[in-house]
């Protein structure tokens, strides 16, 4: 979630490939899902690991630019539903995993195996496995996917033709600022991403509380302020456990998610905050680096993301652009909180359209 899976520039500022084919009895089903006519449900095997991939075909003429979505926490591939039904409709091929550690891919028992490395090397093998090695994809990220979308074009810009990106800035690495201990210094303890630190920890206490009320809170955030979850009272001054779900939110959906993460769990997802450290110690050799790919960044203006200190004044003040140089555009989107593109379908769903089109 807002969920910021980062440390943000202004946070920093401020405190100063191979893919095989499946098996045949791997064979795509199709399944009907909140008007998901036609989507494919594949399991490929992707970086060592069995990784589950939706998509729905474009034209079918095979010459179909691809896009792929890259979702954040706490969600799935399913976040993606109404961009995938309307690109597609449009011509796009629309491609959607569920990441490392969620819904129906692999999730390595291994903390250490939730770093940038690992799923940007995931992704990796799966753009080479849907563009036959030597191809480009347009990305689209959003929160947690975001995050990655920016390692993703910092490592391997060949690979993306143009970036749209959601909620989350890039975050320029602070080579004087490890990311936990600056958090615990700024926020203390009960911050989020602090709470999340200690394996198995936050993870009983979600199991205590039910998985749907734990993603009814989170995906149903909307207050433009630091989250915090203290010890045995988490979510205690919410009222969303008796108020009805919001328009864009279906319980058909809830339900959905609540069934993958009562499955899988919440740990591989997790994982991803407890490797913040690691991936601030790993990523040293690209302190400085830019991203060289075609970007259009969208966020609501009720967004924690947003709010946070010094986010208007990276944006407005040049920052971004200079860490972005190939940055298009920046869009505020008014009265939209985290979740944008489940929030404005139509609109984000246009954005990435018009964006695109410049790049065929």
């Amino acid at each position: 979630m807002f969920f910021c899976p980062y440390l943000n520039h202004f946070f920093y500022r401020f405190l100063h490939f191979l893919w095989k084919q499946p098996d045949q009895s791997n064979k795509p089903t199709t399944v009907n899902m909140s008007g998901l006519d036609g989507v494919e449900h594949k399991t490929l095997k992707v970086n060592g690991i069995n990784m589950h991939v939706a998509e729905l075909p474009g034209s079918g003429s095979g010459g179909d630019p691809t896009i792929l979505f890259i979702h954040g926490f706490p969600e799935l591939w399913y976040t993606w539903r109404h961009q995938m039904t309307a690109l597609s409709s449009l011509g796009y091929r629309t491609i959607a995993p569920d990441l490392r550690g969620y819904g129906d891919t692999d999730a390595p028992e291994k903390l250490e195996e939730y770093t940038y490395f690992n799923i940007v090397g995931d992704l990796v093998a799966l753009i080479d496995a849907v563009t036959g090695g030597d191809g480009q994809v347009f990305v689209v990220g959003h929160d947690w996917g975001a995050m990655i979308a920016w390692q993703l074009c910092m490592y391997r810009p060949e690979k993306v033709k143009a970036l749209v990106n959601m909620s989350v800035l890039f975050s320029p690495r602070n080579p004087d600022r490890v990311p936990i201990p600056t958090l615990r210094r700024f926020f203390g303890d009960d911050y989020y991403i602090c709470r999340f630190q200690k394996p198995g920890e936050v993870e009983e206490e979600f199991q205590k509380l039910g998985t749907e009320k734990v993603l009814k809170e989170f995906l149903t955030y909307k207050t433009p302020g630091p989250l915090y979850l203290p010890k045995g009272k988490l979510f205690k001054s919410s009222e969303n456990d008796v108020s009805a779900l919001p328009s864009w939110l279906t319980q058909e959906d809830l339900d959905y998610y609540v069934t993958k993460y009562e499955n899988k769990g919440f740990t591989g997802p997790i994982n991803y905050y407890r490797n913040l450290d690691r991936n601030w110690e790993l990523t040293a050799p690209w302190t400085g680096a830019k991203i060289r790919v075609p970007v259009k960044f969208i966020v609501g203006d009720q967004d924690l993301t947003y709010n946070s200190p010094g986010a208007k004044e990276y944006i407005n003040g040049g920052g971004f652009k200079k860490d972005v140089p190939l940055l298009d555009e920046t869009v505020v989107l008014k009265g939209v909180g985290h979740f944008l593109h489940e929030e404005s379908p139509e609109e984000i769903n246009q954005h990435i359209h018009s964006f695109f089109q410049k790049f065929l």
